[in-house]
C-alpha cells in the first residue's frame, strides 16, 4: 500500500513567551481590579493539573463533550466532508482524534492542522497522531488566537474546530473578534464546529470550578507558583486562596485568587512591586456560559449560519456545526 508522505511542520509564530508573561503581569497587576490571563496557567505543572481536573466527578464538560463527539462524529463528517480539519487550541488533540477517525473512514480527509500556543504540546501530539494515522499529513501551527489565525494554511475544503467551551474564556467583545477571524478563514463549503457550555444551575457550575478535592484550587494557585519559578517572584502562595464566583449578569464563572492579608510582593524579572489588600481579588479566568440563541446571534454577527446542534440528553453541553453564510 502506498502511504501519503507525513509532514509535521512547526511554525513558531508567537512572540517571546517570557517577555509576553512579563508584559502581561505588568499590565494586569497594575489595573484596578487586578487581572491575570488564563493563558499563563499552562506550564508543565498546570497542564498536569488540568488533565486531573478533566477527570473529576464535578467537571462534566470534558466527558460530556467527548460523548457527544463519539455519538455524532460520523454525522458531522458526512455534512462537512473536509479535506482538512483545523483544530484551534488543539492541546493533546484527544477529542479531534474522534473526528479524524470518522473522516478517515470516508476517504476525504488528507490534512490535520492543530493550532496551539505551546510548541512542545503540539510536537508531542503530532508524534502520537503520526503513529495512529500513518497516511495523514499533519501541519502544526503555534501562535495566539488574537494574532495568528490568519497564518493558518488552507488545504482545500476545511472543518475548523474549537472545542472544550474555550470560547467561554473570552469576554463578549473578544468572542466577537475571534469569530470574525474564524469567518475570514472560511470559504463557501467550509464548516465550523464550536463547543459551548450551556447556562445551568449555579450550584452545578460552581462545583465544577471549586471541586471537593481542591484540584482546581491547586491549578489556580499554580499560576502564582509559576511567577515565582520563572520570573523571580517572592509571592507567599499560602497567603492567597482560590475563589470561584458566579456572575449572573454576564452568565459566567469568574475564578480569582484572593489575598488573605495585607502584603507586598515583588516580581524581579518584571521589576514590579505590587500591594495586595486583605480580601482583594485578582481575576485569573472567566468561563462564560451560553444559550443556543446567544451563540446563534454571535455567529450571525460573524456571517456564519447554524446548521445543526448536537447536545447530551441532559442539555448541559452542546456542539454547533455552522457554515459560511453564503452557502446554501
Amino acid at each position: 500500500m502506498n502511504l501519503a508522505p507525513i509532514t509535521v511542520a512547526i511554525h513558531t509564530l508567537g512572540r517571546d513567551a517570557r517577555q509576553d508573561f512579563i508584559d502581561g503581569l505588568r499590565d494586569g497587576l497594575t489595573r484596578t481590579p487586578k487581572v491575570l490571563s488564563p493563558r499563563w496557567f499552562y506550564d508543565e505543572r498546570g497542564c498536569e493539573l488540568f488533565e486531573e481536573i478533566t477527570q473529576l466527578p464535578e467537571y462534566y464538560q470534558t466527558r460530556t463533550e467527548m460523548s457527544i463527539l463519539e455519538r455524532h462524529a460520523l454525522g458531522i463528517m458526512l455534512t462537512a466532508r473536509p479535506a482538512s480539519i483545523v483544530e484551534l487550541g488543539a492541546g493533546s488533540c484527544t477529542k479531534s482524534r474522534v473526528l479524524i477517525r470518522a473522516a478517515k473512514g470516508m476517504g476525504t480527509l488528507w490534512t490535520f492542522v492543530p493550532f496551539d500556543i505551546s510548541e512542545t504540546t503540539l510536537r508531542n501530539s503530532a508524534s502520537e497522531l503520526v503513529d495512529e494515522f500513518d497516511d495523514l499529513t499533519i501541519y502544526c501551527v503555534t501562535g495566539e488566537f488574537d494574532h495568528h489565525l490568519s497564518q493558518i494554511p488552507r488545504f482545500g475544503r476545511q472543518l475548523i474546530v474549537f472545542l472544550g467551551s474555550t470560547i467561554g474564556n473570552l469576554d463578549l467583545e473578544q468572542a466577537r473578534m475571534f469569530l470574525s477571524e474564524v469567518r475570514r478563514l472560511m470559504h463557501p463549503g467550509d464548516h465550523f464546529l464550536l463547543g459551548v457550555d450551556f447556562v445551568k444551575d449555579e450550584r452545578e457550575l460552581l462545583a465544577a470550578y471549586d471541586d471537593a478535592q481542591g484540584i482546581t484550587a491547586e491549578f489556580n494557585l499554580n499560576l502564582l507558583h509559576r511567577i515565582n519559578r520563572e520570573l523571580d517572584g517572592d509571592i507567599d502562595v499560602s497567603a492567597f486562596e482560590h475563589v470561584a464566583l458566579w456572575n449572573p449578569a454576564d452568565h459566567r464563572i469568574e475564578m480569582h485568587v484572593r489575598s488573605t492579608s495585607d502584603q507586598t510582593v515583588t516580581i524581579g524579572a518584571a521589576e514590579l512591586s505590587v500591594q495586595f489588600d486583605t480580601g482583594e481579588l485578582t481575576r485569573t479566568e472567566i468561563c462564560a456560559k451560553y444559550t443556543r440563541a446567544g451563540v446563534e446571534a454571535l455567529l450571525a454577527e460573524a456571517e456564519m449560519r447554524p446548521i445543526e446542534w448536537y447536545a447530551d440528553p441532559a442539555g448541559r453541553f452542546g456542539l454547533l456545526l455552522a457554515g459560511h453564510a453564503l452557502q446554501s
